[in-house]
Formats: structure tokens, sequence, C-alpha cells
């Protein structure tokens, strides 16, 4: 079933509130969330979630996390800002790097954070970029395909993360050399899964390795992070991740491997933790005829990249109108000059009118986050609803102002288009 954790009445007290589009996300979702998951990893004395920042970066979803005893996972100097500016510094920050300017191994040292390698040439950046702390992590990339019996989840050769297991042995082996005592590892092997079972056959997959190369290398195996990927049900007749039994299954491969314990366990589940808690609110503001009947919204791609980028699906629902049916065929448009700016193709919904105002689910994930600024278009404000049932702005709708700052343009050569 979508996610209808919200009244309609929620949503237009919203947009009473706010002008639309704008992402509304529930903070007792996010909280119940982060519970649900530190619940079904009890078992393990030292675990942690570290969110992944890339997946909705606003500091008051941070900040929430933080007090429900979340770390952030950063990719770039701007989420090492935020992590900062947030009151994350330390063993409570990983880095994942990627290509990175060697600049932002200095910040992420300076902050204390965790560093996960993602190449054996970054050895050599870090020592000169920060030096070689007592733990270091490593991206494991097994290659092949991924499997869980006999479906394949995933192609990690394909992708571009990693090293690989020789690369490991030799690499762990120069960072020993360097001064490394500890070290965790790391990988990503499929991505928005809902298989129960794919984090206990990814952690069988790290917990062994990782035993067998502290065996090789000397170094102590301090801690495995089992990265994302743990997805959520777009599709309505999707199944939902059972948390419990993700981590219960998790339990059993780490007793297997780990009878006497000492590892800890790490995850960085952005699009589990803040997918479902988040709705891109829109009104209906154009209907059309042609070949196919179109209705489109005040949103578009520039708000909601996902289903033009991917194809993906998001579900949408139009307020007042749960029970009616679904008689009509619609694509769900936006405004920009891309014809793969549609947020639904051919979709069964209830007859909408111009002014309905129509919801698209699961975008507290990889949503506002992946906004850009084509043809103009302005990326929308952020509104959280709080615990006790208000509405916070957590972050403001763009400007034109905000547009043309970065540009050389003289403002008042644009003063009309300014006043609007």
């Amino acid at each position: 079933m979508p996610n209808f954790s919200l009244t309609d009445q929620v949503f237009e007290q919203a947009a009473a509130a706010f002008p639309t589009p704008f992402h509304l996300y529930d903070e007792a979702g996010l909280r119940r969330n982060a519970r649900d998951l530190n619940r079904a990893f009890s078992w393990c004395k030292d675990f942690q979630e570290y969110f992944a920042v890339k997946a909705l970066p606003n500091p008051a979803i941070l900040r929430i996390l933080k007090e429900e005893g979340c770390g952030v996972d950063c990719s770039s100097w701007t989420e090492l800002m935020l992590a900062e500016a947030c009151g994350f510094s330390g063993r409570d920050v990983m880095f994942s790097a990627n290509a990175m300017p060697p600049e932002e191994f200095d910040y992420a040292s300076r902050l204390g954070a965790y560093i996960n390698l993602d190449d054996i040439t970054h050895i050599d950046v870090l020592e000169k970029h920060g030096g070689v702390p007592e733990t270091v992590c490593c991206r494991y990339n097994p290659g092949g395909d991924f499997k869980i019996g006999t479906a394949i989840m995933g192609n990690p050769g394909e992708a571009k993360y990693g090293f690989t297991y020789a690369q490991l042995q030799q690499g762990l082996k120069r960072l020993k050399a360097l001064g490394a005592k500890k070290f965790g590892l790391h990988a990503f092997l499929s991505s928005n899964n809902t298989d129960n079972g794919y984090y206990p056959a990814l952690a069988k997959i790290l917990f062994t390795a990782g035993r067998d190369l502290a065996a090789e290398t000397g170094l102590e195996l301090a801690f495995i992070n089992l990265s994302g990927g743990v997805g959520i049900p777009y599709l309505p007749d999707a199944e939902k991740t059972d948390i419990m039994a993700v981590g219960e299954g998790v339990r059993q491969a780490y007793e297997a491997v780990f009878p006497q314990g000492g590892v800890a366990i790490k995850t960085e589940l952005g699009r589990w933790m803040t997918g479902p808690i988040g709705w891109l609110v829109t009104h209906a503001v154009h209907s059309k005829d042609t070949y196919r009947h179109y209705i489109g919204l005040d949103a578009c791609a520039a708000n909601l990249m996902r289903p033009a980028m991917y194809g993906a699906y998001h579900h949408i629902h139009v307020c007042g109108k749960r029970d009616w049916p679904c008689d009509r065929v619609y694509d769900v448009t936006g405004n920009l000059c891309e014809n793969n700016d549609k947020f639904a193709i051919q979709r069964a919904l209830p007859r909408i009118d111009m002014g309905d105002l129509v919801i698209i689910h699961d975008s507290g994930a990889h949503g506002h986050a992946m906004g850009y600024n084509y043809n103009g278009r302005l990326r929308s404000a952020e509104v959280l609803r709080q615990e006790d049932g208000s509405f916070r702005l957590i972050r403001r709708a763009e400007t034109p102002q905000d547009y043309l700052a970065t540009l050389d343009i003289d403002p008042a050569a644009c003063a009309l288009g300014l006043k609007k």
C-alpha cells in the first residue's frame, strides 16, 4: 500500500500555509524510522547509523537524526560543512571518497572523520592530505554479479566504486606501514533493494572478507559498514522491507563469522530513513487533450528528478479523491521544455480538476536534493511537519535573485522580472 500516514487534511493545511510546490517531511515518521533501525541492530553493542547526507541535505533533518544517535555519511566539501554546522564531528562523520579533490581529505581529517577510501591511489593522497589515521576504512568491490539465491541483485563489476580484493590486500599492508592499526570495510552492491535477504547476504561477504584480510595483513578489523541499498516500496504492490528481519539476518551472519563479537556495525540508510517521510505537494494548473490527456502541475523535474532521470515510479494521489474511481488515464507533467518532464505516464487516476491538490509520494530521499535549475526553473521550499502537528519552513524556495546571483549581470537590466 502507498504511504498514507498523513491525512489529506494535513496536506491541505500545509498548502494553505505555504505556496506550492514544496516538499513536506514528517518529523514523527523520521524519528520512528531511526528508532526502528536502532532496535533492529540493538544486538550489536557498537552499532551506528550514518545517514547519507546526499539523500536529504537539510540541517533540520540532520539535527533530528543527531538527536536519535545517528552519524552522517558525507561525500563532498559542502556536505562536510553541513555536518560540522549541525554539530557532527569526529567518529560521528564518515567521509566516503570518490575521485575527491585532495583538499577534501584535509577537511575530513581536521574534523576527525572516518575516511572511507574508494581506490588504492587514495592512500598516497591521504598520506599527503591529512595523514593516515589509526583507523581507516576501505571500500570493497567483489566484482561479478551479486546474487541472493539465484536472483541477480546487482552488478558490482560494472560499478565505479571500490578496491578489488587483491588491491585491498596490497593497500591495507601499505596503510599499516604508514601507521594504520585498524581498518573498516565497506561495500554497496545493490540499490533500493527491498529483499530482506540483501543486507544479510552483503554482510556475509563483508564479514568473511574483513576477517580474512585482518588475518592476512595483521591489522585489526574495527568495523563493517553495510552502507545503504535497503529500499522502500515505491510501487503500491511492492513489499515493504522488514527491518527487524533484516537485523536478525545480519545477526545470524555476524555470529557465524565473529562468535566472540568485537566488530562494530555501521549503516548508511539514506533512502530507507527519509524516502517515505517526504511528499511533493503540488497543484494541478493545466489540462491538455491531444493524443493523450495531460495534467500539468506547478512542479517539474527541477523539484523531483527521479521520474525524468530513471523512469522511476512515485505514487500520486489527489487530495479529497482517495476513494474516487481511477477511471481517467493521464500523463502528469511539469513545465520544463523537455518531453521527459513527466511524473507519471499513462497513469490511472481519479478525474483531476484545475486547482486540485496533487500529492507525489516518497520524495524524502533524492528528491529536493537532486534539484537543478534547467530552464531557469527554481527549486522549491522544504517544510517540516513537527511532532506537535505544526509546520516549519526549513528551506525557503529559491528566488530569481538566487538564480542570477552567480552571473555577471546588471540587476537593473532585469528589474521588471525581479518584481515578480
